[in-house]
């Protein structure tokens, strides 16, 4: 595979405590893939290693097809979730030198910045500003700037949407997919099922430092079944958890998404609900991402604690 990133048997602790464990997986070229987990469950970490920051213990790294090394970091724009923005320097300064850190000249980021400034909805008059002078959306906005001022082959970022309201988010999803489409390699750590719904093509759940799956989103999807029964109606229906067959339910408020368990009989419970509420909707659906991940990481704390 024509992989972007390929981490083989990637391990690494900390004062004894194993913080990634046996990782492997590949991002193919040109697509999205989004790395999943808990809060604690490696990912920063394994990030962290990819852009050299620390050295695995053991297995190997290679970022678009070569060694994880200072010359692939000015090939990869990074986006931490601790930011990393001065907030006493100027806003065009600093995305300017970050760009110089990684190559590019002093002249080219320039030309870039009108672009990127337009295109993230920042008003050219903040140019000019202190960071701390800007609202933590506009800075999230910055961050992002500063991570593909200078045209990065890959990019990796850490909660990309944390920060932003739904009409900023809603425009950074767009970023991200042109940005795809122009032929870019994205790895999103995010903890937005939606999101990374949308947005990525495969992912891997991981989870106190073990994969657990990975996989094409619509495959790890298929693999599961279509076991799930979105369900949308008027009145009480805390009922519905109780009923044979349902394995659990999870609220969305406008909605329900019901697993049901083993030999569970969707019929019987639409038939249960409907004598008790208003039914407006009743689908057997795949299951979402968001049920896949609560599903896989509850059994793995299940199995550690055992």
């Amino acid at each position: 595979m024509n992989a972007a990133l390929r981490l083989r048997d990637v391990t690494k602790s900390f004062s004894g405590h194993a913080a990634v464990r046996s990782l492997s997986f590949e991002v193919p070229r040109a697509s999205v893939f989004g790395l999943l987990g808990p809060n604690g469950a490696g990912k920063t970490t394994t990030l962290r290693m990819v852009m050299n920051v620390f050295a695995p213990d053991s297995g190997t790294i290679e970022v678009l097809g070569g060694a994880s090394d200072h010359a692939a970091r000015d090939r990869i724009g990074y986006m931490p979730e601790e930011r990393g923005l001065f907030p006493r320097m100027s806003l065009e300064e600093q995305l300017v030198f970050f760009a110089e850190t990684k190559g590019s000249s002093r002249r080219l980021a320039l030309e870039r910045l009108p672009f990127w400034l337009e295109r993230l909805d920042l008003d050219p008059k903040w140019r000019r500003r202190k960071l701390n002078e800007l609202s933590k959306g506009m800075q999230q906005k910055a961050q992002f700037i500063a991570t593909v001022l200078h045209d990065p082959e890959l990019l990796i970022l850490d909660e990309p949407l944390a920060g932003l309201d739904p009409v900023a988010a809603s425009s950074m999803r767009d970023v991200l997919l042109e940005l795809r489409r122009q032929g870019k390699t994205l790895v999103l750590s995010s903890h937005q099922m939606e999101t990374v719904e949308r947005l990525c093509d495969t992912i891997a759940l991981v989870s106190r430092g073990e994969k657990l799956l990975d996989g094409p989103v619509s495959e790890v999807k298929r693999r599961h079944g279509r076991n799930t029964v979105v369900l949308a109606y008027e009145g009480d229906g805390a009922f519905l958890a109780g009923l044979p067959g349902v394995g659990s339910v999870s609220d969305f408020g406008r909605y329900v998404e019901i697993r049901l368990a083993d030999g569970g009989d969707a019929q019987a419970i639409l038939q249960a609900a409907a004598a008790r509420l208003r039914i407006s909707r009743f689908e057997i659906v795949e299951p979402s991402l968001h049920d896949i991940f609560v599903q896989h990481v509850k059994r793995h704390a299940a199995e550690a604690v055992a």
